[in-house]
């Protein structure tokens, strides 16, 4: 039973554990390497009190060292879903499964908007898990919209059990596909249906499928776990990081603006620490 999983591993993920950590609780962080996060591309951060001109990446390393030296656990992957239990919380990583008294989202800023339908259809041929929903689509047509090519296992795997797979990816490259994948070169614009998914608009062309599977850098934390209450787009906290879910927090970019790292890690230290409150 892991203590607190934060799921995010950039600044606020990371002051979170680090806060965790020195309250000699366990803290696991479920996220991407530092090259993810949005301050590695910067070329100078000014603004941060103590580290003036460092360079994103450099920031984002020396974060990553200070937890790693703490013995902290990272995990690489993605959360795909987290439930709560009652009186804890069960979280699928990458289809492997954890049990943690406590929850911090500190994902970020949305990598990208959801689609018309997208949510209206979450749980009604919506899907952001090919390996945990698939099979409810045996024999049957479906659309994977992948932002990564993480997503191109997904399609293999829904074609060995499928009818027709409908492949839109949002990246370059795509390779290694079988003959049976159609890769559409269109660009996803709206999930269609009525009670259930009945296909995918483009801006050429209309599928028809039952189910859409979006495989995202990072899905959505409304998404990841039920009944979390949102405002303007991000998570709805109180000045003690606790979201509407008791025992589940959110810090940083993941609840609104203003969007810098000081921001962040200021909301993760109190996350942390608030996360180990509610345990004891």
């Amino acid at each position: 039973m892991i203590d607190v999983a934060i799921i995010g591993a950039g600044p606020a993920g990371l002051s979170a554990a680090i806060n965790v950590a020195a309250r000699n609780k366990r803290a696991v962080v479920f996220g991407r390497g530092p090259e993810t996060s949005w301050i590695y591309k910067a070329e100078s951060v000014n603004n941060h009190l103590g580290q003036p001109g460092m360079t994103g990446a450099d920031m984002i390393r020396s974060y990553y060292e200070h937890a790693r030296g703490l013995s902290i656990e990272m995990k690489e992957g993605r959360v795909l879903q987290a439930l709560s239990m009652g009186d804890y919380f069960s979280l699928n990583f990458e289809n492997e499964f954890y049990e943690a008294k406590a929850l911090v989202f500190t994902t970020g800023m949305p990598r990208s908007a959801a689609l018309p339908g997208e949510k209206e259809y979450l749980g009604r041929g919506v899907s952001y898990c090919a390996t945990c929903d698939g099979m409810l689509y045996r024999g049957k047509d479906v659309a994977v919209v992948a932002e990564t090519a993480e997503g191109e296992e997904d399609a293999e795997f829904l074609s060995e059990i499928c009818n027709n797979v409908y492949y839109l990816p949002t990246y370059p490259y795509v390779s290694g596909l079988p003959e049976k994948v159609q890769v559409i070169t269109g660009k996803a614009v709206k999930v269609d249906g009525g009670e259930m998914v009945t296909g995918i608009t483009t801006d050429a062309d209309e599928l028809s499928c039952q189910g859409v599977f979006f495989i995202k850098e990072a899905i959505p934390p409304e998404s990841l776990i039920a009944n979390l209450e949102m405002e303007n787009k991000a998570i709805k906290v109180n000045r003690y990081m606790e979201t509407n879910i008791p025992g589940v927090f959110a810090a940083g970019d993941c609840t609104g603006g203003p969007f810098q790292v000081s921001k962040a890690i200021g909301e993760g230290l109190v996350a942390g620490q608030q996360a180990v409150k509610y345990i004891r």
